[in-house]
């Protein structure tokens, strides 16, 4: 949620703000005009509002000098002009009321207000690379896809997962199972390492959860409800865990709270329509490391940054290569105000073109800023100082632990149709060093 004051002193820069993130002129002008008008008529109201109040409170004062003069008769006027006014004060604040559930369904569907160090761009081939890090392993063999490496293994089936669940589910098994067991291990152990502390949420959150996080109205479309129900399931434990403090006030010194939690996400991707569905790389159900800051706002900034760094660490200790990106205005989530994302290298995927080899996102690491704050209430409050501010919140993968295992799988493969076990991921795996096939795998 934008804050109001900002929005309404800065109106032409709101409007180009939306189109910059690929909003219509058209649409903007009218989106300008009815918080103009919203903003004017509330105003309007608040004013008499308050003019009005300040006439009843000196009728108090007038009314209860002259009762102590005994002249309880002259005070009768202004008694009934008193409860006069009071009808007309709760009418106006109804009036009020009102502009402010127009102002803030207006403001609910806005997308956050992109920092100015963000370039301006309309779509993925506008991000800038920031940086790329490691080597692309050189194959003598032509790599094959995670999907192709796990079938061929017997250990990822998404056939007998589809007869049970349906399209884009699979199981895991035996080595490719353990793997991704000692992925959530491995990144949870590290960012531990860099100060964060580890939480577990629930996976079933409320509707004013959803919405005070930003996931709703937006992504109705895409998260599951339960039937009958106020309960929607997590499509990310960044909902549950930024809402950790809603309608809380924290102490300036508790700044900055660093958790990391890992959760199954659920994601109808009613979106999709086809696009991407092959193997694990987008799926209904999958299992995410997440990382969550509440900072002050002088620091969310550089919070990010570190944010970045910390995610981008997990990928130096698999010794796997990446590139990290600056997402442009057109490209970024709604709820942010700055973006990363880190893309890894997949030698045996395809993406965009039949030749083998793309970089995928694993990563998405974003400062919204004061957005869901806003929305969710959460503030902290500095040492002798009479109000409260509303914090920053930041959130990231670290990582997408499916597409960190599809990562592991492509680069790490070997001729013969097995995977070596990167050495950080060993110790992890009761010191196994190759996954592959064997007698008790092929019976299934």
């Amino acid at each position: 949620m934008l804050d109001w004051r900002r929005v309404v002193g800065d109106l032409e820069g709101f409007k180009k703000a939306l189109q910059n993130r690929r909003m219509k002129v058209e649409q903007s002008e009218e989106v300008g005009r009815s918080v103009s008008q919203v903003s004017a008529a509330r105003l309007t109201v608040q004013k008499e509002s308050e003019a009005l109040k300040a006439r009843r409170n000196q009728i108090s004062q007038d009314v209860a000098n002259l009762i102590k003069q005994g002249r309880r008769a002259d005070a009768q006027g202004l008694i009934d002009e008193g409860k006069a006014l009071g009808e007309t004060i709760s009418g106006l604040e109804t009036k009020l009321q009102t502009a402010e559930v127009e102002f803030r369904k207006i403001l609910e569907v806005i997308p956050n207000w992109p920092h100015s160090s963000v370039p301006v761009g309309h779509c993925e081939a506008d991000n800038p690379v920031v940086r790329t890090w490691g080597e692309k392993r050189k194959f003598d063999f032509t790599p094959k896809s995670h999907d192709e490496i796990g079938t061929q293994l017997g250990m990822i089936d998404f056939e007998r997962a589809g007869k049970i669940s349906g399209a884009r589910f699979a199981f895991l098994r035996s080595g490719v199972a353990q793997l991704e067991r000692a992925l959530t291990n491995f990144m949870l152990d590290l960012h531990r390492e860099n100060g964060y502390r580890e939480i577990s949420p629930p996976y079933l959150v409320t509707e004013s959860t959803m919405y005070n996080i930003g996931q709703l109205p937006k992504f109705r479309e895409d998260v599951y409800k339960i039937e009958g129900q106020d309960k929607f399931l997590i499509p990310t434990s960044e909902v549950p865990v930024t809402a950790y403090f809603a309608g809380e006030i924290l102490d300036e010194e508790q700044l900055p709270v660093k958790f990391v939690s890992f959760s199954p996400c659920f994601r109808s991707e009613a979106g999709s329509h086809g696009q991407d569905t092959k193997g694990l790389i987008r799926q209904h159900q999958f299992h995410k490391v997440e990382m969550v800051k509440f900072t002050h706002p002088e620091k969310s900034l550089e919070a990010l940054e570190q944010m970045v760094s910390d995610a981008e660490r997990v990928l130096q200790k698999l010794e796997i290569p990446f590139r990290t990106i600056h997402l442009c205005t057109g490209d970024m989530g709604p709820n942010s105000q700055k973006t990363y994302d880190i893309e890894v290298w997949l030698p045996g995927s395809v993406h965009g073109s039949e030749e083998r080899g793309c970089y995928r996102e694993i990563s998405s690491c974003s400062d919204c800023g004061d957005f869901q704050a806003r929305r969710a209430s959460i503030r902290f409050k500095s040492k002798g100082a009479k109000t409260t501010q509303f914090l920053h919140t930041l959130n990231g993968s670290g990582l997408a632990v499916g597409r960190t295992l599809i990562a592991v799988l492509e680069n790490y493969q070997q001729a013969d149709g097995s995977v070596k076990v990167p050495k950080i991921l060993q110790p992890y795996m009761n010191g196994l060093e190759v996954i592959k096939i064997d007698a008790h795998h092929q019976i299934f």
